[in-house]
């Protein structure tokens, strides 16, 4: 007589690109949790979910080589089943059925219910704010609102996301509330774009109202802003972060560019004049606050005068953080009708002048923390060291606080206070004070 098989899968779930799939993930193995199915992330698994990046060309190369990756695997018996989900496959599904069949099925950014029905789990409404984590228990991110509206040349994102649309402030703080009594400490707060939050639902720009429903959740210690976009920019955001210690006196805003021209045919929505202007605002109303931009370079017409002026721009401004990105001819965008004429070798010296020069002004910036004491938070313990970071520095991209193990045990999620001992271009060393 033939037994029923009753060996319980394990479902190993993979993420590639930004935080915002990281979150996409998290919720995913939530609901599968919640189905009582056995959930792993990037670990083994008899049962693969690649939750993909379809931004650029170097995001979409990694994703397609990853699925090709367990494919294979799956083609030598070592998985069962592969399924794609993510910005990949909802941008581009039909080609991906075509050249790469053997994936089990594809799934767009939307089709959450679907993908479960296909795991053999139901999509559970109830689940506000339910998640397994897949960052350090200390910080999470906190997904305020999906999708976008900017009309930006270069970007593919509202292809792939579709139109902005923002949570309710009720919904964040039951997110919140269930994240704290986990142990998390820090929220991240991600959207395409956070200073559209609360424009569909509310009809005005409610970043600071939400703001302040999320200081009031009993746990939470920090709360950091990612993307943010410059153009009407909530500058009464700034005051409140001034006055509320909980809001890290810190911003991620891609500007891009600097260049009128470029801006321009960015379709930015703003200007040289206007982009200074809010800096400035921001260094007078939050006194010391980290400002962090990505910039693109490479973009088609940027000419050696354009570049010129980013350069001199990056020089004199001095951000605390900056990163950037070589322009990516992207189908389907409003530049993709503009010829993509600056050589890639260009746009990678271009790039690696910018990044040089970041790299002068941080190690600058960083002598000056000689000395001086900051209240840190411990992410992980590595090697001889403990790994923390203060206010002023996200998860992953910006400078870490590096304190020496023979300090005494330190507990990740904890807060310190330590005085900078050394520094260089992205790392400082600190000693414990208490």
């Amino acid at each position: 007589m033939r037994t029923k098989n009753t060996k319980k899968h394990t479902i190993n779930v993979v993420t590639l690109g930004c935080s915002k799939n990281v979150y996409d993930s998290e919720v995913l193995m939530g609901q599968l949790r919640a189905n009582n199915k056995q959930v792993v992330h990037e670990q083994e698994g008899d049962i693969v979910v690649i939750n993909t990046c379809g931004f650029i060309d170097n995001a979409k190369e990694e994703s397609v080589n990853t699925i090709l990756s367990y494919v294979q695997k799956k083609q030598e018996g070592l998985v069962e089943k592969v399924f794609v989900t993510g910005c990949l496959s909802e941008r581009y599904k039909p080609d991906l059925i075509k050249e790469i069949p053997d994936v089990d099925q594809y799934f767009g950014t939307t089709e959450l219910p679907s993908l479960l029905a296909a795991l053999g789990a139901d999509y559970k409404h109830e689940l506000v704010g339910e998640r397994l984590t897949t960052t350090p228990k200390n910080y999470a991110y906190l997904k305020i609102a999906e999708g976008c509206d900017r009309p930006c040349s270069f970007c593919a994102i509202p292809l792939m996301r579709g139109k902005h649309k923002s949570k309710t402030i009720e919904d964040l703080v039951i997110e919140a509330t269930k994240l704290a009594a986990d142990g998390v400490k820090e929220l991240i707060l991600i959207a395409q774009d956070l200073t559209y939050y609360g424009l569909d639902l509310y009809k005005k720009r409610a970043l600071k109202e939400l703001l302040e429903a999320l200081v009031r959740v009993e746990g939470i210690e920090w709360i950091r802003l990612h993307y943010a976009f410059p153009s009407g920019f909530p500058l009464e955001v700034l005051d409140l972060m001034r006055q509320e210690p909980k809001i890290c006196d810190y911003i991620d805003i891609p500007l891009q560019h600097i260049s009128d021209p470029i801006l321009k045919s960015m379709r930015r929505g703003t200007t040289q004049e206007k982009t200074n202007a809010l800096i400035r605002e921001f260094r007078e109303r939050v006194p010391g606050m980290a400002i962090r931009t990505t910039l693109i370079v490479g973009y088609p017409g940027e000419t050696e005068e354009d570049f010129n002026l980013l350069k001199q721009w990056v020089k004199e401004t001095k951000f605390d953080r900056l990163g950037c990105f070589t322009y990516s001819h992207e189908e389907n965008t409003h530049a993709f009708n503009l010829e993509d004429n600056v050589p890639d070798e260009v746009k990678m010296d271009r790039s690696n002048q910018i990044m040089a020069l970041q790299s002068d002004i941080s190690w600058t910036l960083n002598q000056r923390k000689i000395g001086k004491e900051f209240r840190i938070v411990i992410d992980r313990k590595e090697g001889e060291y403990y790994i923390g970071r203060t206010e002023y520095d996200s998860p992953d991209v910006d400078n870490e606080v590096l304190i020496p193990a023979q300090a005494g045990y330190l507990r990740q999620g904890d807060f310190y206070t330590v005085r900078i001992t050394d520094a260089e271009d992205f790392d400082l060393y600190a000693e414990l004070i208490d």
